[in-house]
């Protein structure tokens, strides 16, 4: 066999490769997909709806000079390895190369890699197969499904709405973020009442009274109990039981993005834009390698090697007694999935090694990745933990405490992980033991928590939501359309998301919900598997999804622009607030024949508080529609500094965020330290 030609998705990647694989072999990229569906036919979905949704493809703008590249690189070659990325999106672009280079099935092979390292490159070119088609008709459905579905329902919202766009998982995801601000706002809060013994080394609550659980709703029923008080307590039972701590699994996609946002305040965005980086390729003192596994996955699996090297490593690093366990998943992984965890390539390349080569964002990922692998398989950790019960004139108070007996995982995972020692004195049972003092406190019902990225991407995999390599996609559109900005890491949608999510429940809530958006999920994994035909898919749901919309665009009314009581003083018509990506401004009812704009100097004068530490803009005093005042960047959406608590004016010494007060005292609004 002469020259072989292998494409792979990203240039990055190419010359690393090309070096693995010798002077036999040219690595060249696609830059992603060269392909995409039209705009052609009904609607401009590109397919043909009378042909089995039969798709109409076209070079993607500004990729016809680098096709025409490619074919050249295929003909001046001997065979062609499609080395496109391991998943369901992979597959698709190999099958696009290979159908719009012209190659035959006897002339190419297709290969795929979870990591870019010497041997694993060259192992899986002894494993090359040919494009696996129900993966490429999976991929296909889910494309021309969310073209339908974003045109007709973006085209629906734009007409009748001052939104935007639409989406299969996108607006399912806005749903879940309304109706938990519905939630919070119908909260009734309520105060209750508890009620804690203080002793000299531990303290008490009261759990209940003649085995009845004890539920203080009233200040007058809590100092009622505590006038039947005394401060001696019998030591009625002392329950001491030991407990292993489990280790998390390795990262999915999924976990690694919520673990990005919890620990390291990452974005799942830029979370997924380092994990590239690292998978690709970095650049260290003698080579290019790639730091990880591929980012993109479900799956908790490791490979057989890199366990037996970690089992290795752990025992001469930390000790035999060290070495742990595989774990294994209550969930059933598809059989087919041939895909690892999120892993370093290499556990014998430690960050702490590599640190000069890389950013330090860099460093930060890679760090969490590296010891959350090497964690997995360790030891469990081992715990104490004591439950006490007191007793004092038939009213019960219980404790506990725990103490850490073997650290295991957590020699390596402390950092990211609490091991919570509360640590109590020696008590027997039968003994009395004296309180300094007993006391009453206030406390309120909290509503439910907002959504946080992390809370939302958990939520969207549990409910089986979309896939995880597309959660930092959707909820990227969701901040760019406004239908949502972020309060303190916290999700609130705006008048528009809510606005959008109320005219889809009207005419289309048996499409937009969970239930139908995971229903579909698992379709789309049927036809992955062979079980499923995929145009069948589609019809099923362009006859029950067309009528809807064609009913939605006849019933459903526009809503009239808020008019400002101010009349233009151009042509006379009533001035109205409109909405662009920028924010709200005031303009003439009469566009487009009128273009007036009132100007920044007629505005409201705005409370500037100070200078915005993340960008030129300032920290203004904002107000929701509900009248709540928050403090957030004049520059929003471009720049989303926002704090519900009222800023100082300077700046934390830590991490340069904003100091704000709180009821707690100064702290800083993004790391929590206090001044």
């Amino acid at each position: 066999m002469g020259k072989k030609l292998v494409i792979v998705e990203s240039p990055s990647k190419s010359k690393t490769i090309e070096k693995y694989l010798g002077k036999d072999y040219k690595v060249v990229s696609s830059l992603g997909h060269i392909r995409d569906l039209s705009t052609s036919g009904k609607y401009g979905f590109g397919v043909d709806l009378d042909d089995h949704f039969k798709p109409d493809y076209k070079i993607i703008k500004g990729k016809k000079k680098l096709v025409t590249e490619l074919k050249k690189e295929v003909k001046a070659s001997d065979f062609v390895y499609l080395a496109t990325d391991p998943d369901r999106e992979g597959e698709a672009i190999s099958w696009h190369l290979y159908d719009t280079l012209g190659l035959k099935n006897n002339d190419y092979e297709r290969i795929v890699f979870n990591e870019i390292t010497k041997d694993v490159i060259l192992d899986s070119f002894r494993k090359a197969r040919k494009i696996d088609d129900n993966l490429v008709k999976s991929q296909e459905a889910r494309r021309i499904l969310d073209r339908i579905i974003g045109f007709r329902l973006s085209k629906l919202m734009q007409s009748k709405t001052e939104g935007k766009s639409a989406g299969r998982v996108q607006s399912v995801a806005l749903k879940l973020i309304v109706d938990r601000e519905r939630e919070i706002q119908a909260f009734n809060i309520e105060k209750y009442y508890e009620i804690d013994a203080y002793f000299d080394s531990f303290d008490a609550k009261l759990d209940s009274y003649c085995h009845e659980k004890v539920e203080i709703s009233t200040k007058e029923d809590a100092d009622r109990i505590l006038g039947e008080l005394d401060k001696t307590f019998v030591i009625e039972d002392v329950s001491k039981k030991k407990k292993d701590k489990k280790s998390k699994f390795p990262f999915t996609t999924s976990t690694l993005q919520q673990e990005a946002s919890n620990k390291l305040n990452f974005t799942s965005k830029k979370t997924m834009s380092i994990a590239q980086k690292l998978y690709e390729g970095i650049s260290l003192k003698d080579e290019t390698v790639g730091l990880i596994t591929y980012m993109r996955t479900d799956s908790i699996r490791m490979s057989d090697e890199f366990v037996k090297n970690t089992y290795g490593y752990i025992k001469n690093t930390y000790g035999e007694n060290y070495v742990g366990y595989v774990k294994k998943s209550k969930k059933t992984e598809n059989v087919q999935d041939a895909h690892e965890a999120i892993r370093p390539t290499s556990i014998f390349r430690k960050p702490e090694d590599i640190r000069e080569y890389l950013s330090n964002d860099e460093y930060k990922l890679y760090h969490l990745i590296y010891y959350r692998a090497l964690a997995s398989l360790m030891k469990d950790a081992k715990v104490e933990a004591t439950s006490v019960t007191l007793l004092n004139h038939d009213y019960r108070f219980k404790t506990s405490g725990q103490i850490l007996l073997f650290d295991g995982y957590l020699k390596v995972y402390s950092c990211y992980e609490d091991s919570n020692d509360k640590i109590l004195p020696e008590l027997v049972s039968g003994n009395q033991v004296v309180s300094n003092h007993i006391d009453v406190s206030e406390h309120e019902t909290k509503p439910p928590a907002r959504y946080t990225e992390s809370r939302l991407i958990k939520e969207m995999e549990e409910l089986g939501i979309g896939r995880p390599s597309t959660y930092a996609k959707t909820i990227d559109t969701l901040k760019e359309r406004v239908y949502v900005q972020i309060v303190d890491k916290k999700f609130i949608p705006t008048d528009i998301g809510i606005e959008i999510t109320d005219k889809l429940q009207e005419f289309f809530k048996d499409i937009i919900n969970v239930k139908y958006t995971k229903e579909m999920e698992d379709d789309l994994d049927k036809i992955a598997l062979g079980d499923l035909v995929w145009y069948k898919l589609l019809e099923r749901f362009y006859d029950d999804f067309e009528p809807k919309v064609e009913v939605a665009f006849k019933e459903m009314e526009k809503k009239a622009p808020e008019e400002t009581g101010e009349m233009c003083p151009q042509c006379g018509n009533p001035l109205v607030i409109k909405q662009s990506r920028y924010g709200k401004f005031v303009a003439c009812s009469n566009y487009p024949e009128c273009k007036y704009i009132k100007s920044n100097e007629e505005k409201k004068e705005v409370k500037e508080i100070m200078k915005c530490p993340e960008c030129d803009g300032m920290i203004v005093e904002k107000v929701t529609r509900r009248g709540k005042i928050f403090y957030g960047c004049n520059h929003y959406p471009k720049c989303k500094v926002a704090t519900w608590d009222k800023p100082t004016g300077e700046l934390c010494s830590q991490c340069g965020s904003i100091l704000v007060e709180t009821k707690d005292g100064i702290k800083c609004s993004k790391c929590d330290s206090k001044k």
